[in-house]
C-alpha cells in the first residue's frame, strides 16, 4: 500500500521507518530537505495513485490546519487524509465537513509510543466511517504493536483525538505519582538505595509498567537527578482533559493536580506560599523568611 506521509520528525519519522519494513511504499514531505523524499505537497500527491491516503504528523494548532487545507485543494474525491498529530478533538469535525464537501475523507488518529515506536509499535486510536479505517487498516496494522492490543476504533470523527487526550491525562497522573514516590524515598532515612527500589519493582509489582521502565532507566544515567531542573511543561491534552472533566463534571482528582503541580514547577518563588507566608505571620506572629 502507498502512504503520503507529512512530517518526518521525531514520531513520524521512525513511523515511516516501521511501515516501510512492514513493505509499505511510504512517500515522505518534511520542511527539511534532508528528510523528504518530494519537495512539496504538490509532488507528493502526484506521487501517489488515487485513491490516496495521506498521514500529517505535524504539530498542533495552525500548522496542522494549514496543512490539511492545502491538501483539501490537492486531493480528489475519494481520498482520504488522517491526522496523527495532537490536535484538539473539538477540531476533527469541521475539518472533516470541510472535507466532505469535495468527497475527500477525514480520520483522526492519537499516535502513542514516543521515540520507541519504531522498535515497540505504537498504540492507535482511531475516530472516524468504518469504511475510512478499513481504507486505512494495512497502515495501522503495519504501525500497531504485533497481536490484538495497541489498537482501537473508538468511534466517530473526533474520537482518536478523545481518546488520546484521556490517555494523555492519565499518563500525567501516573507519573506524577512515581515522581513523588522517589522524592519520598530520597527524603528518607531508612532507604539507602532509591534507584534499586524502583529497579525492584519492574517485574512481579503491581505498578509495572513502561513508564516505570524509563524511570529506572533515568536514574541508571542519573541516579539523583541532578543533571536536570524541576521544571515540566504541558503541550495542551492534560489541559483539556481537565477542561472536559468539569464540563462533564467528572471528579479528575489525580490528574487535575499532576497538571497543577507542572504549573508549580515553573514558578521559582511561588506566590501563592508568599501569601500563606503572610497570613502565618499576621494571626500568628510567625517568622518569614525575606
Amino acid at each position: 500500500m502507498q502512504l503520503g506521509l507529512i512530517g518526518l520528525g521525531r514520531m513520524g519519522g521512525n513511523m515511516a521507518d516501521r511501515i516501510r519494513a512492514a513493505g509499505h511504499e511510504v512517500v515522505g514531505f518534511d520542511h527539511h530537505p534532508d528528510k523528504r523524499d518530494v519537495g512539496s505537497l504538490a509532488e507528493l500527491v502526484e506521487k501517489l495513485a488515487a485513491p490516496r491516503v495521506v498521514w500529517t504528523m505535524v504539530p498542533a494548532g495552525e500548522i496542522t490546519e494549514s496543512t490539511i487545507d492545502q491538501l483539501g485543494e490537492l486531493l480528489s474525491d475519494g481520498d482520504l487524509i488522517i491526522d496523527g498529530g495532537n490536535s484538539k478533538f473539538t477540531d476533527d469535525q469541521p475539518r472533516a465537513d470541510r472535507l466532505a464537501a469535495k468527497g475527500i475523507g477525514y480520520m483522526d488518529c492519537g499516535v502513542s509510543g514516543g521515540i520507541w515506536g519504531s522498535q515497540n509499535g505504537y498504540a492507535l486510536m482511531v475516530g472516524g466511517d468504518a469504511k475510512n479505517v478499513a481504507k486505512a487498516m494495512p497502515i495501522f496494522e503495519a504501525l500497531k504493536p504485533a497481536g490484538e492490543f495497541g489498537f482501537v476504533h473508538a468511534g466517530p470523527v473526533g474520537a482518536g483525538h478523545y481518546t488520546k487526550m484521556v490517555h494523555n491525562g492519565i499518563e500525567y497522573g501516573m507519573m506524577q505519582a512515581f515522581a513523588e514516590g522517589w522524592e519520598l524515598l530520597e527524603a528518607s532515612e531508612y532507604v539507602d538505595n532509591v534507584p534499586g527500589a524502583f529497579k525492584s519493582w519492574r517485574e512481579g509489582s503491581v505498578v509495572k509498567s513502561w513508564l516505570l521502565d524509563l524511570f529506572d532507566r533515568a536514574l541508571d544515567g542519573d541516579p539523583e537527578l541532578a543533571k536536570l531542573k524541576g521544571y515540566a511543561e504541558d503541550t495542551g491534552e492534560g489541559r483539556w482533559t481537565v477542561d472536559e472533566a468539569v464540563r462533564l463534571a467528572v471528579p479528575l482528582h489525580v490528574i487535575a493536580a499532576s497538571l497543577f503541580t507542572r504549573f508549580e514547577s515553573r514558578q521559582p518563588d511561588s506566590p501563592a506560599m508568599k501569601a500563606v507566608a503572610a497570613l502565618r505571620q499576621q494571626f500568628g506572629g510567625h517568622a518569614v523568611i525575606s
